[in-house]
């Protein structure tokens, strides 16, 4: 039995488009949640500059979810860790990413999946719910952090989607952003003095999320 407030971590494979991708399952704490209340999937950031599931912004959504019930699945992309393949600009990381969603369908079926992602990883989630929309399967709700607006072409967004970026942030700024947000009505969270990395701001993803989930 896992002790209080703790979860538990199962690594899996996937085969993937271009070859088999390394995967980690985080289960929620059974003290806690008798059975999980839904899905979560978090993509991690660019893999040419180091973006891995092991991530501290993929893994603090990851644990969020996991705290809040869900069964949070990560995988490393194409060409990352143990997962095969090359980098593919975001085309192939969301065929594998919707080939994980199928997975996790499968093995919960009948529980809401929410989709969350970190710079490059919110691209692949974006474009992965636009594709999910378009087959009739959208996903319950987005977490997009460090949103990668002007850097790639970040698709338009449910109105209930989770946007959160830091003031400072000079990897992707804040105007390029709100330019994306603002066709969309759609609202960001800022977080003061708050890095592309969400340096010791790490607390504020969790406790937004947590805070806003079933609004």
């Amino acid at each position: 039995m896992s002790s209080p407030g703790r979860s538990r971590l199962q690594p899996f494979t996937l085969a993937g488009g271009a070859g088999a991708l390394e995967c980690v399952l985080e289960l929620p704490d059974p003290e806690r949640y008798a059975a999980p209340r839904g899905i979560a999937l978090v993509a991690h950031p660019h893999p040419l500059f180091g973006g891995t599931m092991d991530n501290k912004v993929t893994t603090t959504l990851a644990r969020t979810f996991a705290g809040i019930g869900y069964v949070a699945a990560r995988m490393n992309f194409r060409g990352v860790g143990a997962s095969a393949g090359e980098h593919d600009a975001g085309g192939g990381e969301t065929d594998d990413m919707e080939l994980l969603f199928n997975h996790m369908q499968a093995q919960y079926p009948g529980l809401p999946v929410a989709l969350a992602g970190f710079s490059f990883g919110t691209l692949v989630q974006a474009q992965l719910q636009e594709r999910l929309a378009a087959q009739g399967r959208p996903a319950e709700r987005l977490v997009l952090t460090g949103t990668a607006a002007g850097k790639w072409p970040v698709p338009p967004v449910p109105a209930n989607t989770i946007v959160i970026h830091g003031e400072t942030d000079d990897t992707i700024p804040l105007i390029n952003v709100l330019d994306w947000a603002r066709p969309q009505d759609l609202p960001v969270i800022v977080i003061p003095g708050c890095d592309h990395f969400f340096n010791r701001k790490l607390q504020h993803i969790k406790n937004f999320v947590v805070e806003m989930w079933h609004r």
